[in-house]
């Protein structure tokens, strides 16, 4: 896969990629390595730390792109979805019954039954509304009725719902959608892998007010953060705290991204070995280095990640070079 000429990752792969350490009192016993850049809407890169052109499935902060159908198709409007129902198709939620009622809905709609959700059931839950990605799914099937297509294969690869999905991704990346690499995610749905740079340019184009219904679903973020991902969940808690003006959305595995709303900026981190704490810990450092967010807000966040117990405590070293 290559990045589209709008990008220029070599020029900067030159930079140390930021450290995580988590020290139990004043000794060092873990430390992750981590990698980052922000990105313009036109794929320049403006400042990273490690390298821009790592690739990796982008997993779950690909949710907003894939609700795109969901509204380009018309469904959202025909069922007439508020912004309840763009957010919870955005979701990685904590399977609450708020959230898996949000779910629920947009299938009652569409005069679906939540047995054709094809995500599994979380281990000691009831049904797949309670699974992390319901929303995501409930908004795939939706769709799928609504266009006539096959309700059963709606997460084949060669389904038309996600043969659109990987159309408006890759226009949006400027690359033809047949160079898109997909695999399965855990929920059964396809995730794709991109460079780092690339994330922060989908994210770019999320904050930017320039694509109507981006905006849409941005907006639905950033107006219901507590269906985005849960009452003390990072995502959550963050959007809160920035008064409409970041975007944010995580994914397994160390894939952390966010927005900057209207000014058409995106970041994507990426934590070489996974970690989730590491990668909110980087998340909170950026946004401190580019002043995306309040003191307080920041030093509320830092509370909630950076200190494990009042032993044990994290700490980011580096910073993004332009």
């Amino acid at each position: 896969m290559t990045l589209p000429s709008g990008f220029s990752p070599a020029a900067r792969t030159g930079s140390a990629p930021l450290e995580v350490c988590l020290r139990r009192g004043s000794i060092t016993e873990s430390v992750h390595r981590v990698h980052a850049v922000v990105c313009d809407g036109r794929g320049r890169v403006l400042m990273s730390a490690g390298n821009p052109g790592l690739e990796s499935f982008i997993r779950s902060a690909l949710k907003p792109f894939q609700a795109l159908p969901f509204l380009s198709s018309g469904t959202a409007d025909q069922l007439d979805v508020d912004e309840r129902g763009i957010a919870i198709s955005c979701a990685s939620h904590s399977g609450t019954n708020a959230h898996a009622r949000e779910a629920f809905r947009l299938l009652w709609k569409a005069e679906l039954d939540s047995a054709s959700l094809q995500c599994p059931v979380p281990n000691g839950a009831d049904s797949p509304l309670q699974h992390n990605c319901s929303g995501k799914h409930a908004a795939f099937l939706a769709t799928s009725r609504k266009m006539g297509w096959p309700i059963e294969t709606y997460l084949q690869n060669d389904h038309p719902l996600q043969v659109e999905v990987n159309r408006r991704v890759a226009e949006l990346i400027g690359l033809p959608a047949e160079e898109l690499v997909a695999e399965r995610d855990d929920c059964g749905a396809p995730t794709l892998v991109f460079q780092l740079a690339q994330m922060a340019l989908l994210y770019a184009h999320l904050g930017a007010s320039q694509h109507a219904e981006l905006e849409q679903i941005s907006r639905a973020m950033l107006s219901h953060p507590d269906l985005v991902a849960g009452e003390g969940r990072f995502d959550t808690e963050l959007m809160r705290r920035s008064h409409g003006q970041v975007l944010s959305k995580g994914g397994a595995e160390g894939i952390q991204c966010l927005s900057r709303v209207g000014e058409g900026l995106g970041v994507a981190i990426k934590v070489e070995d996974g970690s989730r704490r590491a990668k909110q810990a980087v998340a909170l450092h950026l946004l401190r280095q580019l002043e995306w967010l309040t003191p307080m807000g920041l030093d509320e966040l830092d509370e909630q990640v950076l200190v494990v117990n009042p032993s044990v405590k994290l700490s980011v070293s580096g910073a993004l070079q332009s």
